[in-house]
C-alpha cells in the first residue's frame, strides 16, 4: 500500500522548493540554493510518478464507469488490461523511489584499480580497466583527476588512483568495488593458451574535511624522490609523498605531481576518504546479516565480475547476469551491467524494509 499522505507531502513539498528557488534571498544564498537543488532532485521523480499514477487512476475510474454504455463497452475493455499493468508498474516504481536514498549516493568518488594476480598481465588489465572506466565517465560528462599513478615495466597500471567528479558518480560507481577476473590469451602467449588474471577495484566516497579529522600528530609524512618504471626517476626533485595514518596502519602514498604540496595534498585526500570507508564498514558490521550489503559487501576480497575475451563475454557472479558484448563494455558501455546492479540492490532493499526487524516483537 501506498504512503499517500507522505506522497501529497512531497507534492506540496516540491511546489514550495520551486517558490523557494525564485526568491532573490535564496538566490543569493549559494549554499541554501544547492542544499535545495539536491532536495529537488530527490522530489522531482517521485513527484512525476506519482502525477502520472493518479492520471491512470483517474483514466481507469471513467473507463469502469463507461463499461455500463453498450458503445463504449468494447473499446473500454480493450484498454483497461493496459492500464492496469500500467498502473501496477507506477506503483511498483514510487514504491523503489520512496526508498531512503544512500547519502553518499550524489557524491563524487575516489576509485582505485589495481593489478592483482597475474604478473604483468595482470597489471595490463588494471590499465584495461581503468580506462573503460574512463570512457563510462565520459559518456555521463564526470570529471577525471589522476590522484596516483604507478606504472608496471610493461607498460600496465601497478595502481591508478583517480577522484571522479559528477552527478551521481557513486550511485553508479558503487558496485564496481571487489575482484574483477580477466580470461584471455596475453600478448605474449607464445602457444596462444588463455590465461587467468585478476585485478582489484575499490570505489570510495569522496569525504568532505567536515566528517574526518586528522591530527597533525597521528601522521608519518616521508618525502622521497619520484619513481617511475624500472626504476626511472620521473623528476629530479624529492616530490614523493607518503603518509601513514599511525592509528589505523594506512599508508598512502603520492607521486603524480611534481609539486611536493599537491601530492600531499592528493594523499591527504585519498586518506580521508579511507578513513571514511573504514567508520563506514564499521557501522556495516554492526547491522544484522538480513540488512547488510544487498548486492555484495563490495569488500576487495570479492570476486565480482568475470570477463571472458574468447567468448566476448561479462559476466556479473552477484546477479548471475551474462552479456556477450564485451568489445563494447570495454569501450565504457556499461549502463546495462551498471542498472542491473542498482535494480538488484533496490529489490533487496525493498524486500529488507518490509521484513519485521529481527528484534521486533510478534
Amino acid at each position: 500500500m501506498l504512503p499517500r499522505e507522505k506522497l501529497d507531502a512531497l507534492v506540496q513539498r516540491k511546489e514550495e522548493i520551486d517558490r523557494l528557488l525564485c526568491e532573490p534571498d535564496v538566490i543569493a544564498d549559494y549554499a541554501r540554493m544547492q542544499k535545495l537543488n539536491k532536495e529537488r532532485a530527490y522530489v522531482q521523480p517521485i513527484v512525476d510518478a506519482y502525477t502520472l499514477l493518479r492520471s491512470t487512476e483517474q483514466r481507469l475510474a471513467d473507463d469502469r464507469a463507461s463499461m455500463s454504455d453498450p458503445e463504449l463497452r468494447e473499446l473500454v475493455e480493450a484498454e483497461l488490461p493496459e492500464l492496469e499493468a500500467q498502473l501496477t508498474k507506477l506503483e511498483s516504481e514510487l514504491e523503489l523511489l520512496l526508498l531512503p536514498p544512500d547519502p553518499n549516493d550524489q557524491r563524487n568518488t575516489i576509485m582505485e584499480v589495481r593489478g592483482g594476480e597475474g604478473g604483468e598481465e595482470a597489471a595490463l588489465f588494471a590499465a584495461d580497466l581503468f580506462r573503460m572506466y574512463l570512457r563510462y565517465a565520459e559518456t555521463k560528462r564526470w570529471k577525471v583527476e589522476i590522484l596516483n599513478l604507478s606504472e608496471a615495466s610493461a607498460g600496465g597500471y601497478k595502481e591508478v588512483i583517480a577522484l571522479i567528479s559528477g552527478e551521481a558518480v557513486y550511485s553508479r560507481l558503487r558496485f564496481e568495488a571487489g575482484v574483477h577476473r580477466v580470461q584471455r590469451v596475453p600478448v605474449t602467449e607464445a602457444q596462444g593458451r588463455i590465461h587467468t588474471s585478476t585485478a582489484t577495484v575499490a570505489v570510495l566516497p569522496e569525504a568532505e574535511d567536515v566528517e574526518v579529522q586528522i591530527d597533525d600528530k597521528d601522521l608519518k609524512i616521508d618525502i622521497a624522490a619520484s619513481g617511475g618504471p624500472g626504476g626511472q626517476g620521473v623528476n629530479t626533485t624529492n616530490s614523493a609523498v607518503q603518509i601513514t595514518h599511525l592509528p589505523t596502519g594506512i599508508i598512502v602514498k603520492c607521486q603524480d605531481e611534481r609539486s611536493q604540496i599537491k601530492n600531499k595534498s592528493k594523499a591527504l585526500k585519498i586518506l580521508k576518504s579511507r578513513l571514511l570507508e573504514l567508520e563506514r564498514e564499521k557501522r556495516d558490521a554492526e547491522l544484522s546479516a538480513e540488512r547488510r550489503g544487498m548486492v555484495g559487501s563490495g569488500e576487495r576480497a570479492q570476486k565480482v565480475r568475470t570477463y571472458n575475451f574468447p567468448q566476448n563475454r561479462v559476466t556479473d557472479h552477484r546477479i548471475g547476469l551474462t552479456l556477450h558484448k564485451l568489445d563494447r563494455i570495454m569501450e565504457g558501455d556499461l549502463d546495462e551491467l551498471i542498472t542491473a546492479l542498482r535494480t538488484h540492490h533496490q529489490a533487496a532493499m525493498l524486500r529488507a524494509s518490509a521484513e519485521p526487524h529481527p528484534q521486533a516483537g510478534p
